[in-house]
């Protein structure tokens, strides 16, 4: 038996708020699911487009109180059990520590997509990523559509063309924002480890460079991920595309991973105070 995965966001809102952002229809509209239904302490499902599996509601509710939301979820024939906890950041009280723990994921099937389960860390990573977004008062960014063989994303960033490029092509920046080593070497050719140059023997390659336009990495079996920049009135409007992979079985872990990432790079220019919101 595997153990589950533990998933921990630092959200920048009180546990109250927090709380009532789980548990009201309307917020988890905006950064859980397109279709809610919640009456604790009796039901809460979600569903859509947004949600692995999501062509119908597949949970049931197995436990609410003030600090915990515990759930029964079929996924691929399975049913997982999804919990996530609330306590008060210790150094800071207005902010809260979400913990989500998941059963039945095994990452390989990350890496073969075998099974929707293989999604769950990247898609806990996202939403959680999105509530903080939401609590901030912010627009959030796109969410993963798992009813589409495609990856098309646009943002708008306020900051300059080169200062995002900058962000996305040095090491130490996309290791900061992303809260994962990353390697880099900025120039065609040049290698793209996640991990790092030491822990990577078999890293993406760098395709495409232009300074503050373009970046395309080859990410091999997982296809060609390009990241262009647009420019206008001191903000970059910031397009990922994600193509050359197997149509039949999308990339959708990997996808959700560059989605939640996008957030948080949008974040890292634009919150003056930046920290990020998923933890190690």
């Amino acid at each position: 038996m595997t153990e589950p995965l533990i998933v921990r966001a630092n959200i920048p809102a009180p546990v109250e708020e927090v709380r009532r952002a789980l548990t009201d229809p309307g917020a988890l509209r905006i950064w859980l699911a397109e279709h809610v239904e919640v009456e604790l302490p009796e039901r809460f499902a979600f569903w859509g487009r947004t949600t692995p599996e999501g062509d119908a509601p597949h949970q049931r509710l197995l436990h609410a109180d003030e600090r915990t939301l515990r759930f029964a979820w079929l996924l691929d024939g399975e049913e997982t059990t999804s919990e996530l906890t609330l306590a008060p950041d210790e150094t800071d009280e207005r902010r809260t520590v979400v913990t989500v723990s998941q059963t039945h994921f095994d990452f390989q099937d990350v890496i073969t997509g075998k099974s929707i389960r293989g999604v769950l860390q990247t898609y806990w990573c996202q939403v959680l990523t999105i509530l903080g977004e939401h609590l901030e008062g912010r627009e959030p960014t796109p969410m993963q559509d798992f009813t589409s063989p495609e990856m098309r994303v646009e943002v708008s960033i306020d900051a300059s063309p080169e200062a995002v490029f900058e962000s996305i092509t040095s090491s130490e920046a996309v290791t900061k924002w992303f809260g994962y080593p990353v390697g880099i070497e900025p120039f065609v050719g040049g290698r793209y480890a996640m991990g790092g140059f030491e822990n990577n023997p078999d890293p993406a390659k760098v395709l495409e460079l232009e300074p503050g336009r373009k970046l395309t990495v080859d990410w091999g079996e997982a296809g060609v991920g390009t990241w262009e920049l647009e420019g206008s009135a001191g903000k970059t409007r910031l397009t990922l595309v994600q193509s050359g992979f197997d149509q039949s079985n999308p990339p959708y872990a990997a996808w959700g991973g560059f989605l939640s990432g996008l957030a948080e790079l949008r974040r890292f220019h634009e919150v003056s105070d930046w920290r990020p919101i998923l933890q190690a």
